[in-house]
């Protein structure tokens, strides 16, 4: 525990030395990336230990102020999340590096470095933190530095919206977990987590608050639907770097909180259907707006909430096979669940540092503007590729064998059984089979647009690589999401621990079946990347044609000279027919015409809204009327001292009113 501490002081201390040099970005930004690779290399040591087999370790430092010590501990849940943490907060910060060098014109870049050192210590504080008011407090500057860099380039509108809506959303979560810890609290009698494990077991009535509590409190942070909103704007407007380190790590924190909560009350037996219902919803809905997003980086965020719902499908199929007594395919629900959050940060990881090495590039993120990157980034465009591959869950990378798991744990109970349980996981099937499918058409979308074909615009005309400080981060990834298909054996073996403790030693037991499924698997994707690797070693001895090979002749054209961009699809005529005949209505992007009229027509137009149906239909409506209602209380503020002087008064006569009257009853 000693050096996650140290590592930590040394994310706050490199935090306010890089507020210091704020006319020197080069020296600031170097600061801040030295110090963080230092502070997740020590942590790293720690994690990696508890996560082998080594005894959970724990600390405890004296602080009286406000309740209690600051608990610290380091358990196997704790040290899966903290080890994908700090792998790619490392990885980000050596990015960000180069990437924020691009703003020295136009800002210090003090703020932001400090911002996201000061994000990487409250998410392993929030993390190792064993007491609620550590937690909380952790929590709160997670979300507040975070919300910094969100709204690093202020300057326009539409960040600025972006990261009031994420503000919003991050304390309406927090208020829920304050009433949850309440909760917790009244029925355990103290404030730290061991005093949870240890309260008296909760009334189903008290037990299902809380768990709502949880799921709502960290599902807003998790991007769970319907509380996914504040998820797209905000990654949209982020620093790619931090996108990534939002998509990737972030939202798994939340997801962490709500396992952390689940182990502190007795398993309820609608856990499972619940969860597998969100998760269903939330993919769907998450893939099927991804589809027609013009924002690279909207698509990306939108697939980030695709993915948190397989996650949460695959952690209500444990719950709900554990409850009927199925142990292995909960075991496989449970192993898919959790590799899938490992996957999900290096695939996500990658794409969005793929997307910034492209608008660093172009200077843009709009897929209707770009276009032929693989020829002017060949780097960039190879390594989007590879993401896009695993992302899609295709094999022979990573993503593949996370989602093969769960299927196999929906299929396995939908064919020895009848009736109703039988149905459900067939459906579920069908389902997810849907989400992949609709997960390669986004991306196969995404992927042509961007990299293939002609430059949309003279931005993607003149686009470039970028510099090694970038490409060799998304390198690293790369080999990540290959090496973790070849090895998905010993990956699922680290993961007993944490199966038991969340899930149950019955489930544990059988995590051994599940390497044996999965070391079939990798061995097989192990043989495909040797033949990818022998056909690409042909083709580099053999691509150049012999000096006396005779010039072919040219094909007929059609009449064409060249290809123009004018000839390709856009990115909205490639998913039309899917995004505006068979999605549901209110799946729909909004499309609004002007067309011509007359023998001597004016001018017409066409636009399309591609923003999120619950924002525009639920929740902007909502806040709007609020706001319009409590701006008719606006007479109460007068602007005169004295007046507010009264208001305090009053309040203070009517406060020992009810106090005198209360202890006159009692008596």
């Amino acid at each position: 525990m000693t050096l996650l501490v140290v590592a930590v002081a040394i994310l706050l201390v490199c935090a306010a030395l890089t507020l210091l040099p704020h006319r020197q970005p080069v020296l600031c930004t170097t600061l801040g990336a030295i110090g963080a690779v230092v502070a997740c290399g020590l942590a790293m040591v720690p994690a990696l230990q508890v996560l082998l087999g080594a005894p959970s370790l724990s600390l405890q430092l004296p602080w009286r102020a406000p309740t209690e010590d600051i608990l610290l501990g380091l358990d196997p849940l704790s040290a899966f999340f903290l080890v994908p943490l700090l792998a790619l907060g490392a990885l980000t910060a050596i990015y960000g590096r180069t990437y924020m060098l691009a703003y020295r014109a136009q800002r210090s870049l003090g703020p932001a470095t400090a911002s996201f050192s000061l994000l990487l210590a409250a998410m392993i504080t929030v993390v190792v933190a064993r007491s609620t008011v550590l937690f909380l407090v952790a929590w709160e500057a997670m979300t507040l530095s975070s919300y910094l860099l969100v709204t690093f380039e202020h300057g326009q509108a539409e960040v600025r919206r972006a990261g009031w809506v994420y503000l919003v959303a991050a304390h309406v979560g927090e208020a829920c977990l304050i009433a949850m810890f309440l909760l917790l609290d009244h029925r355990a009698s103290g404030l730290g987590f061991a005093g949870f494990a240890a309260m008296p077991v909760p009334g189903a009535g008290l037990a299902t608050i809380i768990f709502i509590l949880a799921v709502v409190g960290f599902g807003i942070k998790a991007g769970f639907l319907p509380f996914h909103v504040w998820l797209p704007e905000a990654h949209a407007a982020a620093p790619s770097h931090v996108s990534a380190l939002m998509s990737g790590v972030m939202i798994k924190v939340g997801l962490y909180g709500l396992l952390r909560i689940t182990t502190f009350l007795p398993t309820a037996s609608f856990w499972g259907p619940a969860l597998l219902a969100l998760g269903v919803a939330g993919a769907l809905w998450g893939i099927s707006l991804a589809l027609y997003q013009r924002d690279m980086k909207r698509v990306l965020a939108y697939s980030s909430v695709e993915n948190m719902g397989i996650i949460t499908i695959g952690i209500g199929l444990a719950f709900w096979r554990a409850s009927r007594g199925d142990f292995l395919l909960a075991t496989l629900g449970a192993c898919g669940a959790l590799l899938h959050v490992w996957n999900h940060v290096v695939m996500k990881g990658l794409m969005f540092l793929a997307a910034g090495s492209v608008l660093h590039g172009s200077g843009t993120k709009d897929i209707e503007k770009l276009g032929g990157l693989m020829k002017r980034m060949p780097r960039t465009g190879a390594a989007m590729l590879v993401g896009a591959v695993a992302i899609a869950g295709l094999p022979p990378l990573n993503g593949f064998v996370s989602e093969w798991l769960i299927y196999l744990g929906l299929m396995g109970g939908s064919l020895p059984q009848t009736g109703g349980a039988s149905i459900a996981a067939l459906l579920g099937t069908g389902l997810l089979a849907l989400i992949g499918g609709l997960a390669a058409l986004c991306f196969v979308r995404l992927i042509g647009i961007v990299l293939l074909g002609e430059g949309r615009s003279p931005a993607a005309r003149s686009a470039h690589e970028s510099a090694t400080g970038m490409t060799s981060i998304l390198a690293v990834l790369v080999v990540l999401a290959a090496a973790m298909a070849i090895v998905p054996r010993v990956l699922v073996g680290l993961l007993a621990p944490v199966v038991k403790q969340v899930f149950g030693a019955e489930i544990a037991d059988r995590v051994h079946l599940v390497q044996s499924s999965v070391g079939v698997l990798g061995t097989v994707n192990g043989a495909v990347w040797v033949a990818v690797g022998l056909a690409a070693l042909l083709w580099l001895v053999f691509r150049r044609a012999p000096a006396t090979a005779v010039p072919r002749p040219p094909t007929w054209d059609c009449g064409y000279a060249a290809a123009t961009a004018r000839m390709e699809y856009t990115g909205r005529s490639f998913s039309e027919f899917l995004s505006y005949r068979l999605l549901p209505r209110m799946l729909r992007p909004r499309a609004t015409t002007k067309a011509p009229e007359g023998p001597f027509p004016g001018t017409s137009s066409f636009a399309s809204r591609c923003s999120d149906p619950l924002t525009h239909g639920v929740y902007e409506p909502f806040f709007l009327r609020w706001a319009d209602r409590f701006t008719r209380l606006r007479w109460i503020q007068q602007g005169a001292l004295h007046i507010y002087l009264l208001y305090i008064f009053v309040v203070a006569v009517v406060a020992l009113a009810w106090l005198s009257w209360s202890t006159w009853m009692a008596s």
